[in-house]
């Protein structure tokens, strides 16, 4: 069997100071995030999320004029504070999407960490770069060790303008020193609003976005506690391998711990 892997960006990849400061106040978090699924498993999947997509906010795709399967929301702007609390239906949305992940063989993964590097020592290709070997192994890792028998992964991301770049990194990852055997080709990348299962991905990742930022400053982001409060144990049930390091001795998330 042949895992896919859908992954897109949470947090945000730049320089952040404080959620206070006049420029820098992005999210305190960076990371990767989606969901796997058994290859057999991903087009019977797509299709139930475009159903429920449509029904969920079949309000706001009427309005676009856009034929359904291009539409898109980001998953920034569908989890909000004001929709969690205001809409149940995004809180059940939620709890059948991880369901339903679940019920066909397949998990959420996410990995990221708190930026924490000053001002002149930040640098948003170095940090992707380091997410995105960090999740290549544990998938590969997931797959060697968690599999009985071992299987394989193909790791699809959201397009992205550093492209050529971080294929040709994937590549160094996968015949590099430690090797990672179970990837089958350098990653694929795609347009979102094309890609049910990438518009899957960019949910959960916005999702794991808000909760982040929690776990990196609750005091400061005290407004994600609604995120905690609905979704993180169901999401830790889910997850695999996964977790947001938040400084050297200290992670929140499922699975194994971060290491340099």
């Amino acid at each position: 069997m042949t895992y896919f892997a859908y992954l897109d960006e949470f947090g945000h990849i730049g320089l952040y100071v404080s959620k206070q400061d006049h420029k820098f106040k992005e999210s305190p978090v960076f990371g990767l995030a989606g969901f796997m699924l058994p290859s057999d498993q991903v087009r019977g999947f797509g299709t139930w999320f475009f159903q429920r997509k449509c029904e969920l906010l079949s309000w706001e795709i009427q309005r676009s004029e856009k034929h359904r399967a291009q539409w898109e929301k980001k998953g920034s702007s569908l989890y909000t504070v004001q929709n969690v609390k205001k809409y149940p239906q995004v809180r059940q949305f939620t709890n059948r999407l991880f369901k339903k992940i679940n019920i066909l063989g397949g998990f959420v993964f996410y990995v990221g960490l708190r930026k924490t590097e000053p001002p002149d020592s930040h640098e948003p290709k170095g940090l992707y770069k380091a997410i995105l070997g960090e999740a290549i192994k544990r998938i590969d890792q997931f797959c060697e060790s968690d599999c009985n028998p071992p299987q394989n992964f193909i790791l699809v991301l959201d397009q992205h303008q550093e492209r050529s770049e971080l294929i040709t990194r994937t590549a160094q990852i996968m015949y590099g020193p430690e090797e990672r055997r179970r990837l089958i080709e350098p990653l694929f990348q795609g347009e979102s609003h094309r890609y049910q299962t990438l518009q899957a991905a960019d949910w959960i990742a916005g999702l794991v976005g808000r909760l982040g930022a929690y776990w990196a400053n609750s005091t400061a982001y005290r407004e994600n506690q609604v995120f905690h409060q609905y979704f993180e144990r169901r999401l830790n049930e889910v997850s695999r391998r996964s977790g947001v390091r938040l400084d050297l001795g200290r992670r929140r998330g499922r699975g194994a711990g971060w290491t340099d």
